[in-house]
């Protein structure tokens, strides 16, 4: 644990285009006694140096870095990273695509660094092997991360192999009920085989990575939005262990679900993203949470998820249009942004997930535009497609794991 004390977007997409707000090139630096953060959008790793440099005038005490795999596996890369930031802390993760000032883009590397006026974070690790112990790994983190204080952790762990609703519950039982988790699952542009973590030179496939935050002068603001709508039966979980679902009404689930999905069950595990499941609790009442496929098992002839089911519980296949969930973003900024940083400027994190991405194709752009017309030009924006989004359901302080979602997290400096 490591104490730290003292933009042009692409062309508007369609259904913008009437109403962008243009955002200035390379972030946005926030005057007075207030955060400051800059960013740059890197597509060669060979030529990181001069960028980064750039951004280091800043000498920030934080490093945001969003980045395909091949930049975080590039030696050179680290490198130029430590000696242009040798004094900030450098976390990140890889990505299924990366979000910045300009948009959506893939095979880039978006690093953004803050500069606070009254830090006051720590950032941690725990390595991670093993789906089973989600749990624990999230309890060893939020050991290391609690201190007097604390009221915020962004949490960055590992896209595969891994319980994102264990690994949360685990963090909240030892930081705290009250510390407010934001963040995201790595992604590996789609493939679901090797996601890595960053934090400072530390990365690896099999860790995750948190910052806590204990700053009485940040203000931490979240919202998480889908945008998806049911269709199908309702089927009831008849058997099911922590994330892995074995049978809908008593039938083999992974052979229920390819009749579903017909000529796109080729496709899976990826294809599952078009069609994720939405969770209803023992009545078929909403619960607020959806489920994304990770994996299948067709000798077990189960399906692998994201998180944790519900037990007793039901489920029903979902599916989206664009213009849903470009609506979906929205809102989600909106409650970001909330009163607590009406009127500031700051840095908002957009964790997204991939089969949005998947669903959009083309017009992925508009979901990022549609948060950049929230903030205006008042915020820098930063982020990734993940394979599980980490915030508070909007309506409650309790943190989920959400599959298929917007979250987006508003970071801002006041009295």
């Amino acid at each position: 644990m490591v104490l730290a004390d003292p933009a042009e977007l692409r062309s508007p997409g369609l259904r913008r285009q009437k109403n962008r707000k243009a955002i200035a090139p390379g972030g946005r630096k926030i005057h007075g006694k207030r955060m400051e953060s800059r960013q740059v959008r890197l597509t060669d790793p060979a030529a990181a140096g001069a960028a980064l440099a750039e951004l280091a005038a800043l000498r920030p005490q934080l490093v945001l870095v969003f980045a395909a795999l091949n930049y975080l596996e590039d030696r050179g890369f680290l490198a130029a990273l430590r000696q242009a930031f040798p004094d900030a802390q450098r976390v990140g993760c890889s990505t299924a695509g990366e979000i910045s000032a300009h948009g959506v883009s893939n095979g880039s590397a978006v690093v953004t660094a803050v500069r606070f006026d009254q830090p006051a974070f720590c950032v941690a690790r725990t390595g991670h092997t093993d789906m089973a112990a989600s749990a624990d790994t999230g309890r060893r983190l939020g050991r290391q991360l609690k201190q007097p204080g604390l009221h915020s952790v962004m949490l960055f762990g590992a896209g595969v192999n891994i319980n994102g609703s264990a690994l949360i519950e685990g963090v909240v039982e030892e930081a705290g009920a009250g510390v407010k988790l934001t963040g995201g699952l790595a992604g590996d542009d789609g493939a679901f085989r090797r996601t890595l973590t960053l934090l400072n030179d530390g990365v690896s496939a099999e860790q995750v990575v948190g910052i806590g935050f204990c700053s009485p002068a940040l203000r931490l603001g979240h919202g998480c939005v889908g945008g998806w709508e049911p269709f199908g039966a309702v089927r009831r979980i008849t058997r099911a262990h922590g994330n892995v679902l074995y049978e809908l009404d008593g039938q083999p689930a992974l052979d229920l679900y390819k009749r579903y999905l017909g000529e796109y069950a080729k496709g899976l595990p990826a294809s599952g993203l078009l069609f994720p499941f939405e969770m209803l609790d023992s009545k078929q009442s909403e619960v607020g949470l959806i489920r994304t496929i990770l994996g299948v098992d067709e000798a077990a002839r189960s399906l692998t998820l994201a998180g944790s089911l519900i037990d007793d519980g039901y489920l029903r296949l979902m599916q989206a249009s664009t213009d849903a969930l470009v609506n979906g973003a929205e809102q989600a900024a909106s409650a970001a942004r909330g009163p607590q940083c009406e009127g500031r400027e700051g840095l908002a994190l957009l964790v997204s997930c991939v089969g949005r991405k998947l669903v959009m194709g083309e017009r992925v752009d508009e979901e990022i535009e549609a948060v950049a017309d929230v903030y205006g030009r008042g915020a820098t924006l930063a982020g990734f497609y993940s394979y599980g989004e980490i915030s508070p359901l909007n309506s409650t302080p309790e943190c989920k794991l959400h599959n298929q979602t917007m979250a987006v997290t508003y970071l801002c400096e006041g009295p």
